[in-house]
């Protein structure tokens, strides 16, 4: 039996995630605004509950491209707000829209935002020795720094917590336990 992170309490679809993609460098700025919309999504909500609604937020989301989902307007904004298959909060998915318009501006400035997102790490994942969960901080200097530029840059719901989540998430630090078999494993 594999060993591993203890917050995915056995369950398929978080194992699944886990070992597949949590802590797996991400480089595809589609993949990251993916992410972005989902963390943001997840603030005060467990996250086994955005991963179950993940297809739905494909669907609702325009498969997350970020040039569709910075045109959505007001009549989108009604029709998400019954979708039963997203968080119906009407901050957070006013959110997403906002944070589609901020994330093009960011592909703008520097080419990509993957390349904007790695130079808080400078272009590495961190990689950290956690013992156990408990070792695990809620943010970082680096996260402070990130969610505090995006602040400037007017993203929504995307504090230190937040960004410290997504940076787990993209690989952007590798805070999987020592023990857990996908700590060593070789990075992307």
């Amino acid at each position: 039996m594999l060993k591993r992170c203890g917050w995915t309490k056995d369950d398929a679809l978080y194992n699944k995630y886990h070992d597949e993609e949590w802590g797996v460098p991400v480089h595809d700025d589609r993949k990251l605004f993916e992410f972005l919309v989902l963390e943001s999504a997840q603030a005060g909500l467990s996250w086994i509950t955005i991963l179950r609604k993940r297809e739905n937020y494909r669907k609702a989301f325009a498969g997350f491209d970020p040039i569709k989902v910075s045109k959505f307007n007001e009549t989108k904004v009604k029709q998400l707000l019954k979708d039963a298959g997203i968080i119906r909060n009407e901050m957070k998915i006013r959110a997403a829209i906002n944070n589609a318009k901020r994330f093009l501006e960011v592909q703008k400035e520097f080419g990509t935002f993957s390349d904007y997102m790695w130079s808080f790490v400078d272009g590495k994942p961190l990689v950290n020795k956690r013992k156990k969960l408990s070792d695990i901080p809620a943010t970082t200097p680096q996260s402070d720094a990130f969610a505090k530029d995006l602040k400037t840059r007017g993203f929504k719901l995307l504090g230190s917590t937040t960004i410290y989540a997504h940076m787990q998430a993209v690989g952007m630090v590798n805070d999987h336990i020592m023990s857990c078999h996908c700590y060593k494993r070789k990075k992307i």
